[in-house]
């Protein structure tokens, strides 16, 4: 008896469509964020935001099916560091892009995978080549490009914005190792929930409310985009390889640049263009790297 097995490649379309929705709400939830700082928000408020209607969104999701057992992890130190990267990244991008356009934080954290490339030797002892060293080495001159701390352009809020990046790699690590331990359910309620009990104390001290219309908006749809993104895109990588899924991250300076446009009438300048083209290559070398070295020999 022959056994059919369902075709990948709708998983695989499903999953690039999702991964792709994911990233639009992504620079969504940075959009959102921008404005609400621009319009008095303090930083630590829309962080707040951010979280707890994503800690709504989560429980309405996971629990009526898991019910309590959806909170109930099975590596709580790394699940609390994991979430605890998360959030400081969010705190240092949201308070960095009240002084920088959309473009040059979305392109100075596609260095993502390079700084991820380099952390993964001491924290997961994996080997890499000088061809991923080289690549890495390329990825943070394209980086260098786009602050260019040896001119004019340069904003000490980019400093930020390498802080946001080296936790976020940390959070990636995290999410890596906590890969095929945790659920999907426990891991979003996990990060949105304990980012809203740490900051609630904060938030409330100096709470601002929205004042235009345009302010309400994104003050709540900002938690609906998080939650609606990374859910999507967990979705997406149980639906399909990550190495298959990574280069879709890549659209997002596009859609960076058609934000700022939009809503902030700011334009990426030659130097964010060149440098984000130099950070996409590195990336893009890394993701055929690794994509080489997982794949079978003879296939």
């Amino acid at each position: 008896m022959v056994r059919i097995v369902a075709p990948r490649e709708e998983r695989t379309v499903l999953a690039l469509t999702s991964m792709g929705l994911a990233v639009t709400f992504f620079t969504m939830i940075d959009t959102s964020a921008k404005w609400l700082v621009l319009a008095g928000l303090p930083a630590l408020q829309v962080v707040f935001i951010r979280y707890a209607m994503h800690f709504v969104l989560a429980l309405t999701v996971f629990v009526p099916g898991e019910g309590a057992g959806a909170f109930r992890s099975r590596s709580p130190r790394l699940q609390f560091l994991r979430s605890l990267c998360l959030f400081s990244s969010t705190i240092l991008n949201f308070t960095a892009l009240k002084y920088l356009p959309i473009t040059v934080t979305t392109t100075i954290m596609f260095a993502g995978p390079v700084v991820v490339t380099l952390l993964a030797i001491p924290m997961l002892g994996e080997r890499v080549g000088r061809h991923r060293i080289v690549a890495v080495c390329v990825g943070f001159l394209g980086v260098l490009v786009v602050m260019q701390p040896w001119g004019a352009e340069f904003h000490p809020a980019m400093l930020l914005n390498l802080g946001a990046l080296t936790v976020a790699s940390l959070y990636f690590l995290l999410t890596r190792m906590l890969a095929g331990v945790e659920s999907n359910a426990t891991s979003q309620l996990w990060s949105a929930g304990l980012a809203t009990v740490c900051l609630t104390p904060f938030a409330l001290v100096h709470w601002v409310w929205p004042q235009s219309s345009a302010d309400w908006v994104f003050f709540l749809l900002i938690g609906v985009f998080g939650g609606t993104g990374h859910i999507l895109a967990t979705s997406a990588h149980r639906m399909a390889d990550a190495s298959l899924l990574a280069p879709v991250v890549y659209i997002q300076i596009v859609l960076a640049a058609l934000a700022g446009i939009a809503f902030f009438d700011t334009y990426p300048t030659i130097w964010t263009l060149g440098g984000g083209m130099i950070i996409i290559g590195a990336g893009i070398y890394i993701w055929h790297r690794e994509r080489k070295l997982q794949r079978p020999q003879g296939s």
